[in-house]
C-alpha cells in the first residue's frame, strides 16, 4: 500500500545539576544532579479538582511562553521544546526547596498566584494520568528514575513525594568508585526509553567521584495522523526562511476536512492535524503571508491561546502543505532560568534544597533540555520538482501553505494542556 502513517517523534530529557559545597567542615564531598523528562496530560476530572487542575493548566502554559519568549529570541532559529517535561521538573524540585529559593521557584512556573503558594497543585498531579497505548494513534511512554549513590541519603519525605506525584523509584549506584560506568549506565537506561533516540544525554565527565543523585524522567511520543499524508503527493518546494532567502524542502499535502480558525487580531490562520485517536493534536499557526512571526509571537498570551483554541469553526475541507522536518536542541537552561528570576537555586550561599538532604551546601549548577522532533513519512523519500503559488488568506481560499516560519504545538483536545511548543523557521 503506498500511504504510509505520518509519524511524530518527541523524545526528550532535562538535566538538572546539582552540586554540594565542598567547603563544608566536617561533611563529605557531595554533589547531586538531577535529570528529567516528564510528559504529562490532564484529563476531565471531578468537580471538586477542577479548580486546582485549572490552576495546574494556566500555570503549565505560562510557563510554556515564558520559556519560549527567551529560548525564541533569534527569530531566525528554530525552536522545540518539552513545556510539560520542564515545568514537572522544577516542580518535583520545587518539593525539596524551602524559602527564598522555592518562592523563587514557585514564581517561576507561576505557582505563586495559586492558592496555598501552588501546593495544592502538586497534589493535583496526582489527578494526572500518563497516555501510554500502543493501540491507538499515539504511544507515549514514561519512565522515572532516581539514581542515587550507595552512601548517599535523601530525605524519606522526598522519596516519598517523589513516588506518590511522579512515581520516581530509586537504584542505587556506585557513583565513587565508578562514576563512568554509571554514567553510560544510566544513558543506556535512556536510550532504552527513548527508543535509543537519545543516546548520550549525560556528556562525558558530567558524572564523577562526587556525584551523589540523579533524577532520571525519560519520555518518548510517537503519534500517526488520523488523516494520513500520501507519500506520492510530497513534493519539493520552496520555503521562505526570510524575504531574501528560500530553502528547499519536502513538502507534503494532504486535502480533507480540519478544525481551522483565522485569529484576525494577529492575522493567523490556526489548523488542528488530529491524531487517529483524538486525545492529542498538533496545531499549526501560520501568519498571512505579509505578517512577521514575532508579531504573532509577541501577542501570544494563555487566555488568547485558550480563546483561539475554543473558537475552532466546526470541521470544513482544507488543502494542508506541511513540510517533513526534523528538529534536535540541547538548551543551557541556567542562564533562562536566572533570566526570569530563580537565582537562588544556583548560587551556594543561597541555595536551599534542604528538603532534599539534609546535609547543607545543596545548590544547583545547571539545568540542560534536550529533545529532538521528526516529522516525516515512515521510511520514504519523494523528490518531484515543483511550483505552487501561496495564497495571501489561507483560511478565505481554504488552503493552507507552510512555506514560510510558523508556530506548532502539541495540545491535549480536552485539557488544552501544551505539551510541546515549537518553531519552524530555517528547514
Amino acid at each position: 500500500m503506498d500511504t504510509l502513517c505520518m509519524c511524530l517523534y518527541f523524545p526528550c530529557c532535562i538535566c538538572l545539576l546539582f552540586t554540594k559545597s565542598e567547603h563544608n567542615v566536617g561533611e563529605s564531598e557531595d554533589s547531586a544532579y538531577i535529570l528529567d523528562c516528564v510528559f504529562i496530560m490532564l484529563i476531565v476530572i471531578p468537580h471538586s479538582r477542577y479548580t486546582i487542575m485549572d490552576s495546574l493548566l494556566e500555570a503549565n502554559a505560562t510557563f510554556t511562553l515564558k520559556l519560549f519568549r527567551v529560548l525564541g529570541e533569534d527569530s531566525s532559529k528554530n525552536v522545540f521544546f518539552s513545556s510539560s517535561s520542564m515545568f514537572s521538573s522544577l516542580a518535583l524540585i520545587l518539593m525539596g526547596a524551602n524559602g527564598t529559593t522555592a518562592s523563587q521557584i514557585s514564581q517561576v512556573l507561576s505557582l505563586d498566584k495559586c492558592s496555598n503558594g501552588g501546593a495544592d497543585v502538586q497534589q493535583g498531579f496526582q489527578s494526572l494520568l500518563t497516555v501510554n497505548k500502543t493501540d491507538t494513534g499515539h504511544m507515549l511512554r514514561r519512565a522515572n528514575k532516581i539514581f542515587s549513590d550507595n552512601n548517599f541519603d535523601i530525605m524519606e519525605s522526598f522519596k516519598e513525594s517523589c513516588y506518590k506525584l511522579y512515581r520516581v523509584e530509586i537504584e542505587k549506584l556506585d557513583f565513587k568508585d565508578t562514576p563512568e560506568q554509571c554514567r553510560q549506565h544510566i544513558n543506556a537506561w535512556v536510550a532504552k526509553k527513548t527508543k535509543d533516540v537519545i543516546r548520550e544525554l549525560l556528556a562525558p565527565y558530567t558524572v564523577n567521584s562526587n556525584t551523589r543523585l540523579i533524577l532520571v524522567n525519560a519520555t518518548y511520543f510517537k503519534g500517526n495522523w488520523e488523516k494520513q499524508f500520501n507519500k506520492e503527493h510530497t513534493r519539493e518546494m520552496p520555503f521562505k526562511v526570510s524575504k531574501n532567502e528560500k530553502k528547499t524542502v519536502q513538502m507534503m499535502s494532504k486535502k480533507s476536512t480540519f478544525k481551522t480558525y483565522y485569529a484576525e487580531e494577529i492575522s493567523t490562520t490556526i489548523v488542528f492535524l488530529p491524531y487517529t485517536d483524538k486525545e492529542l493534536s498538533m496545531i499549526i499557526m501560520l501568519p498571512d503571508e505579509q505578517v512577521e512571526l514575532s508579531m504573532v509571537e509577541n501577542q501570544i498570551s494563555y487566555k488568547k491561546l485558550i480563546q483561539w483554541t475554543r473558537l475552532v469553526k466546526m470541521e470544513e475541507e482544507v488543502q494542508v502543505f506541511l513540510p517533513r522536518f526534523k528538529l534536535e536542541a540541547t538548551y543551557d537552561m541556567k542562564d533562562v532560568l536566572c533570566k526570569l528570576g530563580m537565582t537562588d537555586a544556583f548560587e551556594e550561599s543561597r541555595a536551599d534544597f534542604s528538603g532534599i538532604s539534609s546535609k547543607k551546601g545543596l545548590f544547583l549548577s545547571n539545568v540542560v533540555h534536550k529533545s529532538f522532533v521528526e516529522v516525516n513519512e515512515e521510511g520514504t523519500e519523494a523528490a518531484v520538482a515543483t511550483e505552487i503559488v501561496t495564497v495571501g488568506s489561507p483560511l478565505t481560499q481554504r488552503c493552507l501553505i507552510a512555506d514560510r516560519p510558523f508556530l506548532f504545538l502539541i495540545q491535549g483536545d480536552k485539557s488544552k494542556e501544551i505539551l510541546f511548543l515549537g518553531r519552524f523557521s530555517s528547514p
